[in-house]
């Protein structure tokens, strides 16, 4: 599948991009409405502040409709550090290489923007696997664990990959 799609690449935002990053939190299954809404709080705040927000995005497209996207931006106080914020991929287009072809790209940006360092977190709960084994095959490593941090027996796995020219 992968071969056959014509994905293409933007970092621009645009206000039907909400309704978009929505439904493709929504299709997994793994999200909270809380964090279904925090995906778009972030895009929203891109969009009344501009680079002010400090949120980045990168969205991934098929004939101009969003399939996977990314937020990323600079830990305030560091030199080089970044979060990155989401990755999602639209459910029926998983397991495609999509995911790891649009963090490459991200992690390209960061690393234009200056950044060498780029963290981000899942939790510890068994849905997350997939999420987990996916940033070690990107070459992402365990940094931290903070038990107990979402709930009782959920913890925050804390992963970071450093980045070299």
């Amino acid at each position: 599948m992968k071969n056959t799609l014509l994905i293409t690449y933007r970092q621009n935002v645009v206000c039907s991009d909400c309704d978009a990053v929505k439904e493709i939190v929504d299709s997994t299954g793994f999200f909270s409405e809380e964090e279904s809404s925090v995906a778009v709080e972030l895009l929203t705040e891109r969009l009344t502040k501009g680079e002010k927000s400090s949120y980045y995005f990168l969205f991934a497209e098929v004939h101009s409709k969003i399939i996977a996207y990314t937020c990323f931006g600079r830990i305030s106080g560091t030199a080089v550090s970044f979060d990155l914020f989401w990755i999602v991929v639209q459910k029926d287009f998983h397991g495609h290489g999509i995911g790891k072809e649009i963090l490459r790209k991200t992690e390209e940006i960061i690393y234009q923007m200056g950044g060498k360092r780029i963290y981000t977190e899942t939790s510890s709960r068994a849905i997350y696997e997939s999420t987990r084994q996916f940033y070690i095959r990107c070459g992402y490593k365990v940094q931290a664990v903070l038990d107990d941090f979402y709930a009782p027996g959920d913890s925050k796995i804390i992963f970071l990959k450093e980045l070299h020219g």
